[in-house]
């Protein structure tokens, strides 16, 4: 039946000294592959035929691993659902760095849109936060604190989001109340320098008392200091010539 819906059959050759390492070795090798379903099945007869081997908790991190590689939304659960048993059954284990790596890479790879749902985003972090708590010397640190960034930049791309709809309707309060949180929530936010000049021109924009304008121009100024680069580069430097001249 395995075969039927494209798994592998047991074929450990008979009177093998090591039967778990042929078939982990044949996993990892259909791994490297992407053929999900062969690797996949050579870890489980692992898992489920040899208890006590030393290969099992490599090969339950396996079969998450093929999981994760398929990133279709049901196999995603199943990779969360395999990181997850790996470290109650293995907290120790050495490899548990990894498995917890990897938990967060279930949801980040389920991550939506700027413009939909960020439940996948918030998990994400919220499970990477868990992985520097627990293994801050790991060798997946830098890795893991890319792919933070990204989910935090997504999630703070949601905001701005809502924020730009709300300066766009006029509704200033609410566009006011929403970047300020992303500067206080994510200071580290990539793309601030939106926040920065969408914020300097609420300020211009409540009326064009003197105290508005000192309190744009600060806001000006760090998207002009902090980015070389910018869309609202060149917008920021005019508003600032005109500022001073006032």
């Amino acid at each position: 039946m395995a075969a039927g819906c494209g798994g592998t059959r047991e074929v450990t050759p008979a009177n093998i000294p090591n039967p778990d390492r042929f078939l982990y070795d044949r996993g990892v090798a259909a791994l490297k592959e992407k053929k999900w379903l062969d690797a996949r099945e050579y870890f489980r007869q692992v898992v489920d035929n040899y208890p006590q081997s030393p290969l099992r908790p490599d090969a339950k991190l396996g079969i998450g691993d093929t999981y994760l590689g398929e990133r279709s939304s049901e196999s995603l659960v199943l990779a969360d659902n395999e990181y997850r048993e790996f470290l109650t059954f293995y907290p120790t284990n050495n490899r548990a760095d990894y498995a917890q790596f990897k938990l967060a890479m279930s949801f980040f790879e389920q991550m939506r849109g700027p413009d939909r749902d960020q439940t996948s985003t918030r998990e994400a972090l919220q499970e990477f936060d868990t992985f520097f708590a627990r293994y801050p010397d790991s060798p997946l640190a830098a890795e893991a604190k890319q792919k933070w960034r990204e989910a935090r930049d997504r999630l703070s791309d949601h905001n701005f989001g809502v924020g730009l709809l709300y300066f766009r309707l006029g509704v200033y309060g609410g566009a006011l109340s929403r970047f300020q949180e992303i500067l206080k929530e994510d200071p580290g936010y990539s793309h601030r320098d939106g926040v920065y000049y969408y914020l300097a021109e609420l300020f211009l924009r409540a009326d064009n008392k003197a105290e508005n304008r000192a309190q744009a121009i600060p806001y000006y100024q760090r998207l002009v200091t902090e980015f070389v680069e910018s869309e609202y580069l060149e917008r920021a430097q005019k508003r600032l010539k005109e500022l001073n001249a006032q």
